[in-house]
């Protein structure tokens, strides 16, 4: 278990999907943990950051210890020699989904998946779409027969969250336990007492 972040260091990418909360709250979380972070924010996801929180891209890059473009192939992160621990893309679009699964490599975020990939570095996914055509799922099981994680963001309800922010911090709260870094975002699973 990672108790102190500033040993790791990690590429967050944010797509155009709904959810872009969720991709800031991590940011939030891993600059509080002084965790080294490297982000690329999509066109789309932009445009999201604004319709969904009413902010823009200065709001998520501010929390970030680098910022590159989307279009930026001179940024250390597309290289394999660049070593980075994992990257966490939150929310994931399906396009950006297919693109990985079909090594369509063709802007930053899609490289560094790619290298994500050669390398055997960890990489995770956080798709947020409903419901799932055929093609989603075969592309997300082609995925994980290659390691990725898959972590939808699916909140749960066992712990009696009360306002969005709790079903928020679920998601993040996964995230962050499959990076085995500590938090206490949510109430875990405890054996109920009769």
């Amino acid at each position: 278990m990672v108790l102190f972040g500033a040993y790791l260091k990690l590429v967050i990418a944010i797509t155009g999907a709904s959810g872009v909360v969720y991709g800031k709250r991590l940011l939030e979380i891993l600059h509080d943990k002084n965790i080294e972070t490297h982000l690329v924010l999509s066109q789309a996801a932009e445009k999201i950051i604004k319709h969904e929180l009413g902010t823009n891209k200065k709001t998520f890059e501010q929390l970030a210890d680098h910022v590159y473009a989307i279009d930026d192939w001179s940024c250390p992160i597309v290289s394999g020699s660049f070593k980075t621990d994992a990257m966490i893309i939150v929310p994931c679009s399906m396009k950006t989904l297919s693109g990985i699964a079909n090594g369509f490599a063709e802007n930053v975020i899609l490289r560094t998946a790619d290298v994500m990939l050669k390398e055997k570095r960890k990489l995770i996914l956080v798709p947020r779409e409903t419901p799932l055509n055929t093609i989603h799922l075969k592309n997300m099981y082609e995925l994980s027969k290659l390691g990725v994680i898959i972590a939808p963001a699916m909140p749960a309800f066992y712990h009696k969250p009360e306002t969005v922010d709790d079903l928020t911090d679920f998601v993040v709260g996964k995230i962050l336990d499959i990076l085995d870094i500590e938090n206490k975002l949510y109430k875990r699973w405890q054996k109920t007492q009769k």
